[in-house]
């Protein structure tokens, strides 16, 4: 049999002990398992973010992998932990919207996680990445069936998903949903139904700056010179060549868009 795969998306980063613990606690009940990191370095609290990178990761995996999900800044208050199946695969986390990409995309069962025979004692107040999310994992990786974990319910938290607005005939507004590492705005305006920027004239104002050009690949531009990219997230980015695009226009996630065209 395959190992069973555990991934990790937590916003814990790696300067403390949090994420080697969690992964202590996987490997002690469930000895077998692969554990994959596939962030850390989430923007503390940032449930939209974090929803972000999972809704892009998931469909890379293999049919049973268990993902957890744990950007948590209702640690230890009556927000329930969740277990979610969807797309042949389950997910972990609190039920907090951080799965709402994914339950909104794919056919899903959710349950409540109760069974406190799957949680470790004592349980903390502040780690359940630890205590929670880390062992049920792990056991659901050994065996146990997701019936054991809890009740079915339908009401689970949705976070609300930004999309673009037509505010007028050749004009729509969005937003920027994350930005990477090198300074890549990533929009809410999907490549598929804004694909007539590469035929048509257009504009993106991102802060004080007009942004009027596509690029094919990040060399096609002068360094320092913003562009449009069709990135593989599936989405529309803002880039700079050799540079933070983020920096140079001083905006963040959240920041408005707009995009006309002529």
């Amino acid at each position: 049999m395959p190992r069973p795969i555990i991934t990790l998306t937590t916003d814990f980063g790696l300067s403390d002990h949090y994420v080697g613990v969690m992964k202590g606690v996987i490997l002690r009940i469930a000895p077998q398992a692969e554990i994959i990191d596939i962030t850390h370095d989430l923007a503390a609290y940032e449930i939209g973010e974090a929803a972000f990178v999972v809704e892009q990761s998931y469909r890379y995996f293999p049919k049973k992998t268990i993902h957890v999900v744990v950007v948590d800044p209702g640690v230890g208050s009556a927000r329930r932990p969740i277990l979610m199946e969807a797309a042949g695969q389950y997910f972990i986390g609190p039920d907090n919207g951080v799965l709402t990409p994914v339950f909104t995309k794919e056919k899903h069962k959710v349950r409540e996680i109760s069974a406190a025979k799957y949680f470790l004692s004592p349980l903390s107040r502040t780690f359940h990445g630890r205590d929670i999310f880390a062992p049920c994992a792990a056991h659901l990786a050994k065996g146990a069936t997701p019936a054991t974990f809890g009740k079915l319910i339908t009401d689970q938290m949705r976070m609300f998903l930004p999309v673009p607005t037509r505010t007028s005939k050749r004009v729509w507004t969005g937003s920027v949903l994350r930005i990477d590492r090198f300074g890549n705005m990533i929009t809410n305006f999907t490549t598929e139904e804004f694909s007539w920027v590469e035929t048509h004239p257009f504009e993106m104002a991102v802060g004080m700056q007009p942004v009027r050009r596509l690029a094919l690949n990040y060399t096609d531009c002068e360094p320092g010179e913003l562009f449009l990219i069709h990135g593989s997230s599936g989405y529309l980015e803002v880039s700079a060549a050799q540079t933070s695009a983020a920096k140079l226009v001083g905006c963040g996630v959240g920041a408005p868009l707009e995009l006309s065209v002529w």
